[in-house]
């Protein structure tokens, strides 16, 4: 990449069973896994998901959060401190998440219709959360 605008790169999401973690996010939410043979392995400290080109989560150890002593008090953020987050999808990407998601009966919201983002007026969304209890918002808009 040649341009240098501010991007989101990468959201930490603390999970207890990254490898089991992963799995849910390429098998429900449709995203690559990375470093999870590695973390596995004791490589790495933690795998990752590929979000798009240039945005991934990284799903980190619940047992990582005393070391994260960058920031004073930074372990206490070990939890859900985050509202949710929200993955815009094209329509049918869209439809296809929440199909997979019924698929494995992730309790889901219902559908709001019209709900302010960054792109103005989403068509749709509605919430769902992850095994460890991180919330999401699935929106696309027209």
């Amino acid at each position: 990449m040649t341009d240098n605008s501010t991007r989101l790169d990468h959201v930490v999401l603390w999970v207890r069973d990254p490898v089991a973690s992963a799995d849910f996010y390429e098998k429900a939410l449709g995203l690559e896994s990375i470093r999870v043979t590695e973390f596995a392995a004791g490589k790495v400290a933690f795998p990752s998901v590929r979000l798009n080109e240039e945005t991934i989560f990284d799903l980190a150890p619940l047992t990582m959060a005393p070391r994260m002593d960058v920031v004073p008090d930074a372990a206490a953020s070990a939890g859900h401190p985050v509202n949710h987050v929200c993955l815009s999808l094209p329509g049918e990407d869209f439809d296809a998440l929440r199909a997979r998601l019924e698929e494995r009966a992730v309790p889901l919201s219902d559908f709001t219709h019209d709900a302010y983002g960054a792109r103005g007026k989403a068509k749709r969304s509605f919430y769902f959360r992850d095994p460890d209890g991180n919330v999401f918002e699935a929106r696309h808009y027209e």
